[in-house]
């Protein structure tokens, strides 16, 4: 749906810069003191400056938020903080400049606050690392990164924390870079994201193209042109234009100037967009898919979400922070604070929505069969923000960023839970060694709990709020390119969600239900069952027998080395065994780490019911829909209280149940107390169809075998071009070079020289001949001239 209503001028907001800058100042204190610090007074002195930042700015972007909630009319909820102009030319002007509406103000909210919490739990979590001071030096960075992205006001200050979330994901991911696989998954993070970065940047140059016109006196409208030499000729007009309702026209790359010349109707800019073609495809989709392809590389949509996984590697806060608050849900937001362009390509929301839904329900396949709890948790944030895509191409913004918000509390709290457990286990990750952990971390098993009741969508929890309206949403949009399209990712939906839910609970019951399972010396593969299952001891033979004869898969383990509590490894140990660690019994994490899982697993549940339960507001649409109004256009909804559509919305509510229930009774079957045998039986039955999924779908083997191999075959040849041909050609042209020299210098030393030489010797003996004539004495001088008398008078007579 398209925003008819332009955004009238922004409040000017001296100090929105703190916000960012405080976390800005934080990095640069630890990056050039921490160290000196550390060794001087301990790492407290480190974290106090980190967290201290943080919490300093979380203070801020309360009093931006408040500020805003209390506002009289929504259009006042617009803030803006000028700093300075960076360029301009002509009637262009890039300023750096941030800017919050309800949209931006409520992920800063998000951003601030979740990592404040993941802050304080690195505490603890990182107690025992020796670059304490580095660890918190990056993660200050990340969070200055993800508000530049968040607050800019114009494309070139989201394009700064665009990359910088890029830079500062690699240095996180890669902390231990002193372990080859550690470096090589930050450094696969960084470079798929330059891949979409490439298509983001293609993006923005193709829409400043687009924006370039001329004026049009007998409409009175700012027309685009479709040729090159118009965007030249755009640039920088001499007299700026404005619209008849005063909105400027032109070339801009300030988000409020570009929605109100689309929300203008007498611009005519939105017309004129809808009808420009570059090559027979329409610009405005080809400007929105090139756009997405940067949201898929940050937000790890389908091609582009194998570095999300890897990502593993980092320590789990670093973990937390990507998956929950920052990098990953960038992709999801620009689509949102663009939605008056997406929204004019149906072609551009299809593909938009059709990716999400391919990744939501790919992701959830894969998460059925993974072992270490971390790549579970990963997977499901990549089904996860496919979810959050469904939501934005539908049309459903706000159903989106809502669903980002829940994701953002339930997926923290998993993921510090994760490292709550890995610490307890002594850096295990494996969840075949883990079980019974109830008994020993109780305040991270009732967390754990809550965050999966609540990322299965059971009522109350938020998830069933923001995942079911998504659904819903997409079962009854009009915008995308065909019809059928809705219902269908709609039902793909709804699958993905039982996957969910199914996944989420397996990972519950294998890790914290049980017996103990750790320290008993077994070094586990991959490709194994759980030892202790009851399946396990009657079908292990059997099944590996088929598995091999089939030769589905290769036996994988971890490649990185054990990492003793000491060393600073939390969270990124293999999955091999290691008696001395694993000998001892579990213990529940330190304070500091179990009051973040506790906010966080209230926050899961109770976000739902505050922002998205519409009968709690007096039978209007949901809170945050109606906060997010001013930012994105409404949706068509149905409230929960309205009469006339009782039967759908009943419909949907009780199937979000039974999907969930669903998927918590087949894990719960599977699953429980390790009793089930239907696992093994099931691997043994489908050995092809399991090792196909076990080792996800073998799309990172294709990526080696053609990107990357591609890649270095091509390096190759072109190394072999260079040494052979460019080289060859080149080093002849020198050789000839130095041949045409050295006859040159022959020529000019025997010819040229020889000549002039010679000239010069028959001159010289010329002289020297002719001086013996020369003697001095009269007479022989006129002896010669009565010769030459004589000679002239016999002349003149033979002539005669």
């Amino acid at each position: 749906m398209e925003h008819k209503e332009a955004i009238a001028n922004a409040i000017q907001v001296g100090w929105l810069w703190l916000i960012p800058a405080f976390p800005l100042l934080g990095a640069a204190l630890n990056a050039f003191l921490g160290a000196r610090l550390q060794k001087r007074y301990g790492k407290q002195a480190v974290h106090a400056i980190a967290v201290g930042a943080m919490v300093l700015s979380c203070l801020v972007a309360e009093i931006a938020f408040w500020k805003m909630v209390f506002a009289h009319h929504p259009q006042e909820r617009f803030f803006e903080d000028h700093l300075w102009t960076m360029w301009q030319s002509g009637s262009l002007k890039v300023d750096l400049s941030f800017g919050l509406d309800p949209l931006g103000v409520l992920m800063t909210m998000i951003v601030t606050h979740v990592a404040t919490l993941i802050h304080v739990y690195s505490i603890g979590y990182m107690a025992d690392e020796p670059a304490y001071w580095r660890f918190f030096f990056w993660l200050n960075l990340f969070v200055f990164s993800m508000l530049l992205l968040v607050m800019g006001s114009n494309f070139v200050v989201m394009f700064f924390g665009w990359e910088g979330v890029g830079l500062c994901s690699y240095g996180l991911i890669a902390f231990w870079y002193e372990d080859l696989e550690k470096a090589k998954a930050g450094m696969k993070a960084f470079v798929v994201n330059r891949f979409g970065d490439f298509g983001f940047i293609i993006g923005l140059f193709v829409l400043f193209w687009s924006l370039a016109g001329a004026w049009a006196p007998q409409s009175n409208r700012y027309l685009p042109e479709q040729g090159l030499a118009g965007a030249v000729r755009g640039v920088s007009p001499d007299l700026p234009r404005v619209s008849r309702s005063g909105v400027p026209l032109g070339q801009t790359v300030e988000f409020r100037e570009l929605r109100n010349q689309i929300a203008d109707e007498s611009t005519g800019v939105a017309e004129r967009l809808k009808e420009m073609t570059f090559w027979g495809m329409p610009v405005l989709a080809l400007i929105c898919i090139l756009l997405f392809v940067g949201a898929a590389g940050k937000s790890a949509q389908i091609p582009l979400y194998v570095w999300l996984p890897d990502a593993m590697a980092g320590p789990t806060p670093v973990s937390a922070l990507i998956h929950a608050a920052t990098m990953v849900t960038a992709g999801v937001y620009m689509v949102a604070r663009l939605n008056f362009l997406f929204a004019l390509s149906p072609i551009a929301m299809t593909v938009v929505a059709t990716v999400g839904c391919l990744t939501a329900i790919f992701a959830a396949s894969i998460g059925f069969f993974q072992y270490d709890i971390k790549k579970v948790l990963a997977y499901s944030t990549v089904s996860q923000l496919g979810f959050m895509f469904i939501g934005v191409g539908v049309g459903a913004y706000w159903a989106g960023i809502f669903h980002l918000m829940t994701h953002a509390f339930f997926k923290a709290c998993l993921f510090l839970g994760s490292g709550s457990v890995i610490l307890a286990c002594h850096h295990e990750q494996d969840m075949r060694k883990m079980g019974g952990l109830r008994e020993y971390t109780p305040i991270t098993r009732w967390t754990y709990l809550a965050a999966c009741v609540t990322i299965a969508g059971f009522p109350v929890a938020s998830a069933f709020y923001s995942k079911d309206e998504i659904l819903w949403k997409a079962f009854t949009a009009r915008g995308l390119v065909a019809p059928w399209i809705g219902p269908a990712i709609y039902l793909v939906g709804t699958i993905a969600a039982l996957g969910t839910s199914f996944y989420m609970f397996r990972s519950y019951y294998m890790t914290f239900t049980g017996k103990y399972r750790g320290g008993e010396g077994h070094e586990m593969k991959e490709t194994e069952e759980d030892p202790h299952s009851m399946a396990a001891h009657a079908h292990a033979a059997a099944a590996d027998r088929t598995f091999d004869a089939a030769g589905a898969a290769a036996q994988v383990a971890e490649a990185a080395l054990p990492h003793q509590h000491g060393g600073g490894m939390h969270g990124a140990g293999p999955v091999v065994h290691d008696e001395v660690d694993h000998g001892g019994v579990p213990h529940e994490s330190p304070k500091s780490m179990t009051y973040v899982l506790i906010a966080l697993a209230a926050a899961s549940v109770l976000a739902g019911f505050i922002f998205g339960w519409p009968a709690a507001w007096g039978g209007h649409g949901p809170l945050l829909e109606h906060w997010l109004l001013p930012s994105l256009p409404a949706q068509e909804s149905v409230p929960f209280a309205h009469a006339d559509h009782s039967t759908e919305l009943l419909f949907q509510f009780i199937g979000g149940v039974l999907v969930a229930g669903a998927g918590w009774f087949a894990a719960w079957a599977f699953y429980a107390e390790n009793r089930s045998t239907i696992p093994a039986r099931l691997r043994s039955v489908f050995p092809r169809a399991w090792a196909l999924v076990f080792n996800k779908y073998y799309v990172d083997e294709l990526y080696q075998a053609t990107v990357v191999g591609g890649t270095l075959l091509l390096s190759r040849a072109l190394y072999w071009l260079d040494q052979n041909l460019i080289d060859g050609t080149v080093n002849f042209i020198g050789w000839l070079g130095r041949t045409v020299a050295y006859l040159d210098a022959a020529f000019d030393k025997y010819v040229v020289d020889g000549a002039v030489n010679g000239l010069g010797s028959l001159t010289w003996n010329s002289g020297r001949a002719l001086r013996r004539v020369q003697t001095g004495h009269i007479q022989a001088y006129l002896y010669g001239a009565l010769g030459g008398a004589i000679a002239f008078v016999i002349i003149q007579y033979v002539i005669r």
